[in-house]
Order: structure tokens, then C-alpha cells, then sequence
């Protein structure tokens, strides 16, 4: 007979996240802390949550045995991405049903059965989440009755959108459309039509006979205005011909157009800012050298040289961020092949910058199988993952590099025991130029496009990137690629 719902554990559960809301938490955290407390409640071995968008789906939380699969991406076109999306909101299937890849991995972890329920909101499904376990044999009607429950709470999560969605092309800003409205002369609302529900959360109940809930421009000019949840609005507004002075008004959502403008102004000011550095230090040591080479002894010299080589390198390095950040594409990928993945890092590690270098610790086991993906491209992988490590942790204390394999994927992690990160910014972390920190005082430089591109690079490989806060302080940043 299949485990029962532990309805006191579920309630108790609940309640914890209710708290973590009340008191202002919201997003990922709050996501994940739900999932953690269904996953027993149902009596299951694992949890995850895929949030959709419209170019596909990310893995962006998950609990227990399926906790690996955290920040793995389901495209668009993926047979899994279309099983997860068609049939009824809430059923049950045997993992073996999910095409691809995904259900050898999980059944390898002995996971046979999944309870689906899709979280939507008007009919637009923003994700779906997973209940996974161990036994083959069919779940209580009460454990889905649970799942589509929870399902719909977090469809009220994305609906209120605090936090989520978690990434900035998320379905619910995508699902936005034009709104409409007519107000009379004191801006009192007399036509509200359903986009424009669905623009500023607003039902029409709330909106007709009131004020209009944001500035209106003078007819014939255009306001961009920026609502309480952080979404933008272009407003536009004329006179309606007739008796009376009643005036139309149309708004759009903007968020998109103001991100993609926002990561261009980001992108004109990070470059600036992160070239200057090494150019300054480059051109200093060379007009030292050109105007007192004479006067120099052969060590000046040579630290001079030693030094305009090191950021000659960051350079470099920036540079090349910077082209493939711009192309959206890594030049020169090679087919997917079989490698050594412990030989691989080992042979990494003497091109680290020297800062990080000497700070790391491997910990490779001799038998680790072959990895399936493009050796070359690993080297830019650690270096971006040890030198982001490097930047946010003490330069005294190590960075850890270790490895393992399961019956599908090989993995590496690299561990610091820096500053950590922030639960909600496991995700946001691999966005491109997001940093942590923001202004001309920031404690930690960067272009913030070192994950960005490391999870381009991986995810090319059919693999995945994901970050987690490390038990004791510090991060965690583990790659999985298929077995060779």
C-alpha cells in the first residue's frame, strides 16, 4: 500500500511558509522551503519545480533524491518539455513515460513514479511540479489532490510576483498584452478591458469608478512608468471625439525593452570600468620601463615585465567575456567526445591565474569515468568558476576542486569558503553583467558574465551548472556533462 499524506506535517509545513511570506521573504527561498516541506508530507523521495518561459524551462528548485538536477534547462522542443505541457494538470505516470535522457537518470536513482501538477495562471502554465518515488506502484488520490493544491500556491506566487518569476523572461511577464481604459475628466476609470487586468493586476471590479492606477501623459505624449512589482509601463493617451471629455488610454508592458536597454547601459559602463584597470596598470609599467630603463635594476625590470604580462593576460581574458557575451555564442566549440575529465582538470589548474593557483585543492578520484563534451572549453570553465571563488572568499583560504560520477553524468564541484551566496540568488547569479553588488563602490570587480558563460558553455555540452551555499559558509559550484 502506497505511504499516506501526512496532513499534520503538510499543515505545520504550510504554516512555516505562510510565516516566511509574512515576514517579507519571497522568490526562491520561499519556493524552496515549500518544496522541502511537502516533499515528506506526500511520503516522497524527491521535489522538483521547472519554471517555463516561453524559450523553455529551467529546473530552479528541487529536494531530495532529485535534487541533481537543480538549474538543468529543458528547451522549448525537448520531447520532456512538451510531456510536461500537454495531458491533464495534475496525473501520475511512471518516470519511464518522460522522453529522453532524464528518465534514465532518475531511474537510475530509483525513481520509477512522478504525481505532474502544472501551476498555472489563466490558463498559462508557468511551471510544473514533480513529486518523485521510489516504488512502482500507484500513489493515493489524496497525495495528487495535495500536489495540485501546492501547484496552485505557487501559481499564486507567480501571480503576485514577488520574486518570481526567477528569471527575467518568465512567463508571466511574456503573457502580458496591451491594456485599454477610458477615464473621464477626473481620471476616473470607465472602460477597463481584460488586458489591462492582466497588465496591472487589477480585475475590472477594482478598477471601474476609481482613479487610474498610475500617471496618465497629456494627450499625444508617451510616460514610461514603473509599477509597485518593478514592471515598467509605456502609457499613451488621447481625446476621445464626442460630448464630454472623456479620454483613451493605452499602456504596454515594457519590462523586456527596459531590461535589454538596462544591460546595454550596464554592458557600456561595466567594459568601461573593467578595461581601465589593466590598460592604466599596463601603460604605467611601460612608460616606467621606456623613461627610466637606465636607472631600473634587471629585477625591476623583470617584476615590471612580470606584471604587464599578468594584466595583459586579465585583459585578455575580459576581452574574450566580452565578444562572446556580445555574440550570445561560443566560437570554436568542438564535438561532444569522450575525455578524461580528472586528466583535465588536473591540466587546467597550471593556466589558473596565479592568485587562485596556488589556493587550489584537488581532490580527484583515480577511477572517475569519461566525461561526454568538449575538453578544451573545461579550461574556461575552471578558470571562470576558481577565479569566481578566488574573488569572493580570503586569499589564505583553499579552493576546493573535487569530483564523482553516477550511473549518467560525471560532475565537479569548486568550493570556497568565502562570503556564500544568497538563497534567492542561486539562480540570478547566471545572468548576464548581474552582480551582487552594484555602484561605483563595489568590494568585488567584475564584468558579471563569468557564470553567464560558464552555464553557455555547459549547457552546449547537454550538461548543467547550478550554485548552492556551502554548510559552513562558502559556495558550491557543481557541473554535471553526460558520461562518456
Amino acid at each position: 500500500m502506497p505511504e499516506r499524506t501526512d496532513f499534520t506535517a503538510l499543515i505545520a509545513g504550510h504554516t512555516s511558509v505562510i510565516k516566511m511570506i509574512n515576514s517579507g521573504e519571497s522568490g526562491l527561498p520561499v519556493l524552496t522551503r515549500l518544496l522541502r516541506e511537502v516533499e515528506p508530507a506526500v511520503g516522497a523521495a524527491g521535489l522538483v519545480f521547472v519554471e517555463f518561459a516561453p524559450a523553455g524551462g529551467r529546473v530552479i528548485a528541487a529536494t531530495g533524491s532529485a535534487e541533481f538536477v537543480t538549474g538543468r534547462p529543458l528547451p522549448a522542443t525537448h520531447p520532456a518539455t512538451v510531456c510536461l505541457l500537454s495531458g491533464p494538470p495534475v496525473r501520475e505516470v511512471g518516470v519511464d513515460a518522460i522522453p529522453g535522457a532524464i528518465a534514465d537518470e532518475l531511474t537510475a536513482r530509483g525513481l520509477r513514479r512522478m504525481i505532474l501538477a502544472r501551476a498555472e495562471i489563466g490558463g498559462l502554465t508557468v511551471g510544473s511540479l514533480h513529486a518523485f518515488y521510489s516504488g512502482g506502484e500507484p500513489r493515493d488520490a489524496t497525495q495528487r489532490a495535495v500536489m495540485g493544491y501546492v501547484a496552485a500556491c505557487i501559481a499564486h506566487m507567480y501571480g503576485d510576483q514577488t520574486g518570481l518569476p526567477v528569471h527575467g523572461d518568465g512567463p508571466v511577464v511574456a503573457a502580458l498584452a496591451d491594456g485599454l481604459a477610458v477615464v473621464d475628466r477626473e481620471h476616473h476609470v470607465r472602460l477597463w478591458n481584460p488586458a489591462a487586468a492582466q497588465v496591472t493586476g487589477r480585475p475590472a471590479d477594482e478598477a471601474l469608478s476609481r482613479p487610474l492606477p498610475f500617471p496618465l501623459p497629456p494627450p499625444g505624449q508617451v510616460l514610461d512608468h514603473r509599477l509597485a512589482d518593478g514592471r515598467w509601463l509605456r502609457i499613451t493617451s488621447g481625446e476621445l471625439p464626442g460630448p464630454g471629455t472623456l479620454r483613451v488610454v493605452t499602456f504596454r508592458d515594457i519590462t523586456d525593452q527596459q531590461r535589454r536597454d538596462h544591460d546595454r547601459d550596464l554592458f557600456v559602463a561595466v567594459t568601461s570600468h573593467e578595461l581601465r584597470t589593466p590598460v592604466t596598470v599596463i601603460k604605467g609599467y611601460a612608460d616606467t620601463l621606456t623613461d627610466h630603463w637606465e636607472s631600473l635594476s634587471d629585477d625591476d625590470r623583470r617584476q615590471a615585465a612580470r606584471i604587464i604580462g599578468q594584466r595583459a593576460n586579465e585583459l585578455a581574458r575580459l576581452v574574450d567575456r566580452l565578444l562572446t557575451a556580445a555574440t550570445e555564442n561560443r566560437p570554436g566549440g568542438e564535438p561532444a567526445a569522450p575525455f578524461d575529465l580528472g586528466d583535465a582538470l588536473r591540466s587546467a589548474v597550471p593556466d589558473l591565474p596565479a592568485d587562485v593557483r596556488h589556493r587550489i585543492v584537488l581532490d580527484l578520484p583515480a577511477d572517475l569515468p569519461k566525461a561526454l563534451g568538449d575538453r578544451h572549453s573545461l579550461a574556461t570553465v575552471l578558470t571562470e568558476l576558481s577565479t569566481n571563488a578566488g574573488k569572493y572568499s580570503l586569499p589564505d583560504t583553499p579552493i576546493e576542486v573535487c569530483a564523482e560520477a553516477n550511473e549518467r553524468t560525471v560532475s565537479f564541484r569548486v568550493a570556497d569558503r568565502g562570503i556564500g551566496i544568497r538563497p534567492e540568488h542561486v539562480e540570478r547569479a547566471f545572468d548576464r553583467f548581474w552582480q551582487g553588488e552594484s555602484g561605483d563602490r563595489r568590494r568585488y570587480p567584475g564584468a558579471g558574465l563569468g557564470l553567464y558563460l560558464v552555464r553557455q558553455i555547459v549547457e552546449q555540452q547537454n550538461g548543467w551548472v547550478s550554485l548552492r551555499p556551502r554548510a559552513g559558509g562558502g559556495t558550491v559550484a557543481e557541473v554535471r556533462l553526460p558520461r562518456g
